[in-house]
């Protein structure tokens, strides 16, 4: 006699719901961070090449720390690192707002304070997101994922209005929220360390602390958990994705549109700010997009069991590639919003069915590792983009840098059309079944 097993009821998963209010708290001090930080820049420089040198180095240390936090991820408990990330974070913040409440954000002081805020997210942002595999079962992944792009596009929604009104008031209650912010984050990870023994006892997740502790004694046995067994542990985790054809050319292609898409947006509010638009406005641009990308992810779930994710992603990078074109030609604002929200329509659909298939194919062994090589090649070329913006509105105008990021959009759906593992991906009930083909 065989019984059935009911399906994991995902909201009733107390530690589930602790680890979204931690990640999304520290998701708003991010989208705060990331709206007013630029402005701020080209308010104090009033120079956009200046600004692009602030966002594209803040950039760089992201990227170069996801390395290393993709290590520490892999070597020790995640949801402790995740407490560790926001008291960093609570320390930066209330930084900020000091320096702001004083008037010293200066070109020097914002290019320090992004950059330390930069690399608290590389070094411990990439536990926060490889935690979730411990907390959720492999049977309830799917919809955590698409919970997880339904709460980003809220946070982008809420994000640009909240940002431009706490900008209006002055860059100091900007800080005082992020600071609350990193607080809450704070609190529910040290719930879930705290929780962490029973609640991995009954989920059977001891497995994944014992891996934890046989990484760090392996890395002892390979030299020290220092440099040299770091760039070894993720030397393995680049081999792997690279040996994987259902991967490695997708990330490839990922790192050209997001350079070219995110440069065409960072262009079009440098340039928004550099006509005199108020930075309320600015944040409802922001929140347009957001509104676009949460309809986007009520019909992702609809999307992905029905349609290959390899056609699903060449879809939605050949409307990115033509929504960039025409927004080189759009200046009025409410003609901005329409293009970029056609562009973003499909994002989460896209987003959903590549990071779920990427969490069926990674092995758990890997899993930090994983997403850190992936943001690093997937991001890659992302530092340049506010260095495109800025110099490129300085030297040759905003249509015509646009257009640049459009070509670069343009390359990627080649790119994409013409890379067989990518068009081979299936629909997700055959995920596991594909990835299996791959591994060595």
């Amino acid at each position: 006699m065989t019984t059935a097993t009911a399906p994991h009821r995902l909201w009733r998963n107390t530690r589930y719901l602790t680890w979204l209010v931690s990640d999304t708290s520290k998701g708003l001090a991010a989208a705060l961070t990331g709206f007013a930080i630029p402005l701020l820049a080209l308010i104090v420089t009033d120079d956009p090449a200046q600004a692009g040198i602030i966002a594209g180095a803040g950039l760089v240390a992201r990227l170069l720390t996801t390395l290393v936090g993709g290590v520490l991820a892999d070597r020790h408990r995640r949801v402790v690192l995740m407490l560790i990330g926001s008291l960093f974070g609570i320390a930066l913040a209330t930084a900020f707002t000091l320096l702001a409440a004083s008037e010293a954000l200066t070109f020097t002081a914002l290019f320090a304070i992004n950059l330390l805020l930069a690399a608290r997210s590389g070094l411990f942002d990439v536990a926060g997101e490889s935690a979730l595999k411990e907390i959720v079962p492999d049977d309830a992944m799917g919809r955590a994922q698409a919970a997880n792009q339904g709460r980003d596009a809220a946070l982008q929604l809420a994000g640009g209005p909240l940002g431009g009104v706490l900008l209006g008031v002055g860059g100091w209650l900007v800080g005082l929220v992020m600071t609350l912010c990193h607080l809450i984050a704070a609190g529910t990870a040290w719930v879930l360390v705290r929780g962490g023994s029973r609640t991995t006892r009954e989920n059977g997740d001891e497995r994944t602390d014992a891996r934890h502790v046989a990484l760090g004694h392996a890395a002892d046995a390979a030299g020290g958990p220092g440099f040299r067994s770091g760039v070894r542990e993720m030397g393995e985790a680049f081999r792997w994705l690279f040996s994987r054809p259902d991967l490695g050319g997708v990330l490839a292609i990922t790192t050209i549109v997001n350079l070219g898409f995110n440069a065409a947006i960072t262009t079009t509010i440098y340039a928004l700010q550099q006509a005199g638009h108020s930075e309320l406005l600015i944040g409802a641009l922001s929140a347009g997009v957001g509104a676009v990308m949460l309809v986007g992810a009520v019909i992702a779930p609809l999307l992905v069991p029905r349609i290959g994710a390899g056609i699903l992603t060449i879809t939605a990078l050949s409307v990115v590639a033509v929504a960039t074109v025409a927004l080189s030609w759009m200046v009025e604002p409410w003609a901005i919003i329409a293009v970029l929200g056609a562009a973003v329509l499909l994002v989460p659909a896209l987003n959903a069915g590549m990071m779920g298939y990427f969490m069926v194919a990674t092995p758990s062994r890997l899993l930090g590792r994983a997403n850190s090589a992936a943001g690093v090649l997937g991001m890659g070329a992302m530092p340049l983009g506010p260095l495109i913006a800025g110099f490129g509105l300085a030297w040759i105008g905003r249509q015509n840098t646009i257009l640049v990021c459009a070509a670069l959009c343009a390359v990627a759906v080649a790119l994409a059309i013409g890379n067989r593992a990518l068009r081979a991906l299936p629909v997700e009930a055959r995920w596991a079944e594909h990835a299996r083909r791959y591994e060595a």
